[in-house]
């Protein structure tokens, strides 16, 4: 006889109950310390969204791809987010376990889901720390003026990149409630430097600087083949510089700069009173993130000329330079320095919850899932920064934040769905935080986070795609044998179902 809250567990679509989930937590071997507040949430939050978006992205993406409608590429992603984070906060409110995306994915659509979003989210996590990794060492080579790089035969090693790792990975398996200790205290910094950055950019804003707001499409390598977003390929449009599309394609651009506010929901296993805490965390920090992102997009393109911000090495502190002011460039490079470091942090927190959730359930080696005596995921800590590590300091990852926004986007399309499935399957569960209207909030954000995927290039899509593959070949070969719902003995039964 079937019984409420024992999804099926045979075949692809093999589940494990919101139950069992949350049972799981308790095991003495994998559970994990609930430290954390709403606050430290939303700290979190900050620290990793505030990073590489606002400090170089922003600048690039003004003077390669959108001018000065940078600022509502800026709005239109955000919206995109904020109709996701509204169905991160139910399902974290109602499934307080570590793992995130692919946690909700398990207890709604199965197994095979689970591992397809767990896969996915590697990609985000993992890359997105190397990447900004290395972007924290050029800028510590800016403030120190010495090379954070050297060369061993032909290999160029980034010991920059390498050193902020290591001091994360150990800050990480020391415990989760130093790590946000530490966060708000460089949060503090870099919040002041961007705060810094609007008040005095304010005073050098020209008004003609802001015509026209949406540049005349022109003709660029960003913007054709391979490099042009899919849907002006599909279109038949063309390129995607500037003009409509520019900004279509900036929107999913800069949706990099947002990156990380679903980090907060990976921690919810770790939280004191998670119902109400991860939607406040979420929430919170989007609000507080998206206000500056505007903010400091306006007050850029308005002290100089978009067109003086081409090229892949405008940073934020280049519009500051063009008016004379070198002193508020070197200021902004500590500011950057500080910003990055806890973005890392954030970012390879996400990867070592994520794949954490993945051993416990047997996808990857289930020794993985072990805690250490400060509750702590130490051996899936020290994994996560030596790949990060490898990573950031031996291998040219150059501009790969289309593959992180992909990877996310796709993530965010799944939580959307689940949150209506588990309307429907599990009308009964208790959850902290409602989504309103759905499932028209749900629908809508699906469709926002389709239309940017649809909006990045059409080479992002062709790696997108062979990731995936590579993922499924690991799942039928490993882990649909090895997960605990492939051995009913390894299940505990639920009292209750």
């Amino acid at each position: 006889m079937t019984r409420i809250g024992r999804p099926p567990r045979t075949g692809l679509l093999r589940a494990k109950s919101v139950e069992q989930s949350i049972r799981d937590t308790d095991e003495p071997d994998s559970r994990l310390r609930k430290d954390l507040t709403a606050w430290d949430l939303i700290v979190f939050g900050v620290a990793v969204v505030i990073g590489a978006g606002i400090f170089t992205l922003t600048a690039r993406t003004a003077g390669n791809v959108a001018g000065p409608s940078v600022s509502l590429a800026f709005v239109f992603a955000a919206i995109a987010c904020a109709l996701a984070a509204l169905c991160y906060a139910e399902f974290a409110s109602t499934v307080p376990v570590a793992g995130s995306a692919y946690t909700y994915s398990f207890a709604t659509f199965g197994e095979f889901v689970a591992w397809i979003i767990g896969w996915d989210l590697i990609l985000e996590f993992a890359l997105a720390a190397a990447v900004v990794a290395k972007g924290w060492s050029l800028y510590l080579h800016e403030v120190m003026t010495v090379s954070s790089s050297f060369t061993i035969g032909p290999v160029k090693v980034d010991w920059g990149a390498i050193l902020i790792v290591a001091v994360i990975g150990v800050l990480l398996a020391t415990g989760t409630k130093l790590s946000s200790r530490v966060s708000l205290v460089i949060t503090s910094i870099k919040i002041a430097v961007v705060l810094f950055v609007v008040a005095l950019g304010a005073f050098y804003i020209k008004a003609e600087n802001y015509s026209p707001f949406i540049p005349p499409s022109e003709a660029g390598d960003t913007g054709d083949g391979l490099h042009q977003s899919l849907f002006s390929f599909a279109t038949g449009a063309g390129g995607s510089t500037f003009g409509w599309y520019g900004l279509l394609a900036a929107a999913s651009l800069v949706f990099f700069a947002f990156i990380g506010f679903d980090v907060v929901a990976t921690t919810a296993e770790e939280t004191r009173h998670p119902q109400k805490a991860v939607p406040i965390g979420i929430l919170g920090s989007l609000a507080i993130v998206t206000v500056l992102y505007v903010a400091v997009s306006l007050v850029l393109t308005g002290m100089v000329d978009y067109t003086a911000l081409e090229g892949d090495e405008s940073t934020l502190a280049t519009a500051f330079a063009l008016n004379g002011m070198d002193w508020a460039k070197n200021l902004i490079s500590i500011g950057a320095l500080a910003g990055l470091t806890t973005v890392v942090m954030v970012l390879m927190l996400g990867q070592t919850r994520v794949l954490f959730a993945m051993a416990r359930d047997g996808l990857v080696p289930r020794g993985l899932s072990h805690t250490g005596s400060r509750g702590t995921p130490v051996r899936t800590t020290v994994l996560v920064t030596v790949v990060v590590a490898l990573l950031a300091g031996l291998v040219p990852l150059g501009t790969l934040e289309e593959m992180v926004n992909i990877g996310t986007l796709f993530a965010f399309v799944l939580v959307s769905i689940g949150v209506i499935v588990l309307r429907r399957t599990r009308p009964d569960l208790e959850r902290g935080f409602r989504v309103p209207l759905v499932p028209l909030v749900p629908i809508l954000a699906v469709i926002a986070c389709v239309w940017l995927m649809v909006n990045l290039s059409v080479e992002t899509w062709l790696r997108f795609v062979l990731w995936m593959l590579l993922g499924l070949i690991i799942y039928f070969v490993y882990s649909r044998n090895h997960s605990v719902l492939a051995t009913p003995s390894r299940v505990r039964t639920d009292p209750q179902t």
